[in-house]
């Protein structure tokens, strides 16, 4: 008996010290995100230096088409109107764009990162994020990406690119942003 429970509270100190381990990682101070498809921490860090880089280290078959400005693969946040997640057409050649590159390159992978306005509660907008990143995932898909290539992860209002409490801002933070990984 006493064997037991040795070994039980070995393992639970285990899992609590993993846990709190686990606060290191680039995630916002308020920790809220909804990640979709198993993301890792270190699959979360290799997003972030994606985002940082660009599309990988510019290396790859499709680097050179990845990085030139005039492509429209250079477009990699998706734009959504207000309480939305439908794709607006003003976007669908570049969502077209994305799929093509990525039914021709199948080792390519991307992580859609969904994100919200402040307006409403945290949990509504981490679902908004997250059905703005599904959708976004569901155009890929349909238009030639497979599954196995999209990832998807919702941050709600908590990483927002312009702060601010008026409609232009609010227009920047409802987005999907398309992250590649090489």
């Amino acid at each position: 008996m006493t064997r037991a429970i040795l070994k039980t509270t070995l393992l639970l100190a285990a899992v609590l010290v993993a846990t709190g381990c686990s606060s290191l990682n680039k995630k916002p101070a308020s920790g809220a995100a909804i990640e979709n498809r198993g993301l890792s921490n270190g699959e979360m860090s290799d997003i972030d230096a994606a985002r940082s880089k660009g599309a990988g280290d510019g290396s790859g078959a499709g680097a050179a088409e990845l990085n030139d400005p005039n492509s429209p693969l250079a477009v990699r946040v998706i734009y959504f109107d207000y309480d939305s997640s439908d794709v607006r057409a003003d976007f669908e050649s570049v969502v077209q764009a994305h799929a093509s590159y990525l039914a021709s390159h199948p080792q390519t992978t991307v992580t859609l990162e969904g994100h919200s306005d402040e307006r409403g509660s945290r949990e509504y907008n981490l679902a908004l994020g997250e059905r703005r990143a599904l959708s976004l995932r569901r155009q890929l898909v349909l238009l030639g990406a497979t599954a196995g290539q999209v990832k998807t992860v919702s941050y709600g209002e908590e990483r927002p690119v312009v702060e601010g409490h008026d409609e232009q801002s609010y227009s920047q933070n409802r987005r999907a942003e398309i992250v590649y990984q090489q």
